[in-house]
């Protein structure tokens, strides 16, 4: 749906998803008025619903019910709690989205049973559409009829492992971000470019769409001057922490601590040493503490200002602490800007493997400020390039040859170009999560030369390359892996590592020991049942992934790069 002027919350889904308690919710913390239209109906009928059922039939239910959603949808702030087939009359539908934000609280028809007859051996009444000699089954036909309804809707908590009041907390969240006019990705990745009010450019490259979370991706020049009144239409609350590293907040974090100011936001700021050392446990604790002397609540907004390591280390705290808070990435280098700051990967590392312990938890915005770039050190920046060759190579051939039509001015930061390859990047990576959150499929193609580099920063204690240099080098081992498997062309292979040498990247990594390499891929997290999932590049903008890759063909790839 595209509804973003809503002035009421709508609650649908099915029975036993918890929508009138959660409405409830919603409605005292927003201080908004509540009606369930299931018990307006039995008030106005002046008997249960079984009885409705029973004596006048179901059309006479869904007569009476139609008439109390539209009177429900006549004023604004509202939160309505809707009978769970309600939505399917397209003429509720039409009258609720009028106004509406619709939310839909999903749960496996494994749970839904478990509570419905868990409440009714406590007395509640059990739906007249569900009695039946096999309840359960019963649900699953019925949830799967009214299930397309239940997905058209503007957003989808699930339900299943959280409590009323942290489902309500997510449909507030929601609606405070979502509920202005929001476009969503064109074939182009953007859409809605405007002025802000300080007259800077700003563009929303594409939005993230997961079962879990729909946020946008914002990028611009100066948008830093912005981040206090996006933050304050994402917070619950009117308390931020903000998590950086030295070097980033010595650039930026007094700018960043004055417009939340001015935004009227209580601010508190912890900032941690730079490097991959410090995605950490210990670490991570120590920012646990801070939150909790600071006395930080589960509706606080906690905000990662830095690149990829801050911003997995920040996005891991907020996903831990208290179980869960809202984040925002304000990425300030190139790679967090088209890779690690979109997607929800957050994690620290452990001595055996980099980002072997962590979870998936998406963030309520990305906003990326391209003025950033220009003070990053030219190494990091270098760096950033590897994550837009590689979405290049894996997914946009016109991106790719983009690249190679424009190595000097990207180099150069002229804006426009490098505008144009953080966009791209940024909805590509987006339109790949929005698909698969979890990895569990497509998002895999993401890891192409990933294995390599993982083993290679493990190897060398995360000290020796950056990130983007060592995905640099892994990218040259998988097109060289995909090359001795006859899947791809020399011709192909010569092209990649020409446009990583012209963008200053390395693509070899000279004297490592092969066996450490080695070893650290085998505890890498893209392992499937013990087999490493290679993914392979068959031609630009195709890949493959295999698990069958012999392990003397690996160790071939490992010598040439370490020549």
């Amino acid at each position: 749906m595209e509804n973003r002027r809503a002035s009421n919350i709508v609650i649908t889904g099915f029975s036993g998803t918890g929508k009138s308690l959660v409405a409830q919710e919603v409605a005292r913390r927003l201080e908004w008025d509540f009606i369930d239209t299931d018990g307006e109906i039995v008030r106005q009928a002046k008997k249960p619903i079984e009885e409705i059922f029973k004596s006048d039939g179901e059309e006479k239910f869904r007569e009476l019910e139609r008439e109390v959603v539209k009177k429900a949808c006549l004023k604004s702030r509202r939160v309505i709690a809707i009978g769970g087939g309600a939505i399917v009359d397209p003429r509720n539908r039409a009258c609720l989205a009028q106004k509406g934000f619709i939310v839909c609280l999903e749960a496996k028809p494994e749970t839904i049973y478990r509570r419905l007859f868990k409440e009714a051996s406590e007395g509640a009444e059990i739906r007249p559409l569900l009695k039946s000699p096999d309840p359960l089954e019963r649900i699953r036909q019925l949830k799967a009829q009214r299930q397309p309804h239940y997905d058209n809707v503007d957003r989808v908590v699930k339900t299943d492992d959280l409590t009323i009041e942290e489902v309500a907390r997510e449909v507030v969240k929601s609606w405070k971000l979502l509920h202005r006019s929001a476009p969503r990705n064109d074939k182009k990745g953007v859409r809605n470019d405007r002025k802000t009010a300080r007259g800077k450019s700003e563009k929303t490259a594409c939005w993230v769409e997961t079962a879990t979370q729909r946020y946008p991706i914002i990028v611009g020049y100066g948008l830093l001057d912005e981040l206090g009144e996006k933050a304050k239409k994402a917070a619950l609350s009117p308390v931020v922490v903000v998590i950086s590293d030295e070097n980033v907040w010595r650039l930026y974090g007094g700018r960043v601590k004055r417009v939340l100011k001015e935004a009227g936001l209580t601010v508190h700021s912890l900032v941690v040493p730079p490097g991959e050392k410090t995605k950490s446990l210990d670490v991570a604790q120590v920012i646990y503490d801070f939150m909790i002397q600071k006395r930080v609540e589960r509706d606080d907004l906690l905000i990662a200002l830095g690149g990829g390591m801050v911003g997995d280390l920040a996005g891991f705290v907020a996903a831990t602490y208290l179980r869960g808070i809202p984040w925002l990435q304000v990425p300030t280098s190139l790679v967090a800007m088209v890779d690690a700051s979109i997607g929800g990967k957050v994690g620290v590392n452990h001595p055996e493997g980099k980002n072997l312990i962590g979870a998936f938890y998406q963030p309520s915005l990305v906003l990326a400020d391209t003025q950033a770039l220009a003070t990053l050190p030219e190494r990091e920046l270098t760096s950033g390039w590897a994550e837009v060759v590689k979405y290049g190579l894996i997914m946009d051939r016109e991106l790719f040859e983009f690249l190679e039509d424009n190595v000097s001015r990207l180099v150069k930061l002229e804006p426009e170009a490098v505008s144009k390859a953080v966009r791209r990047s940024a909805f590509l990576k987006a339109e790949v999560v929005s698909q698969d959150e979890k990895e569990r499929g497509q998002r895999t193609i993401l890891n192409y030369g990933h294995t390599i580099a993982h083993g290679l920063e493990a190897a060398t204690h995360y000290r020796r390359f950056l990130h983007g240099e060592a995905v640099a080098i892994g990218m040259m081992g998988a097109a060289k892996l995909s090359q001795r498997r006859g899947i791809l062309s020399a011709a192909v292979v010569k092209r990649q590592r020409s446009l990583l040498k012209k963008l200053r990247l390395p693509t070899a990594f000279g004297n490592i020991s092969w066996d450490k390499i080695a070893q650290a891929m085998e505890v890498d997290k893209k392992t499937r049942a013990g087999k490493i999932r290679w993914v392979l590049l068959e031609d630009i903008g195709r890949t493959i992934v295999q698990s069958d890759v012999p392990l003397k063909d690996v160790l071939a790839v490992l010598e040439e790069l370490g020549q």
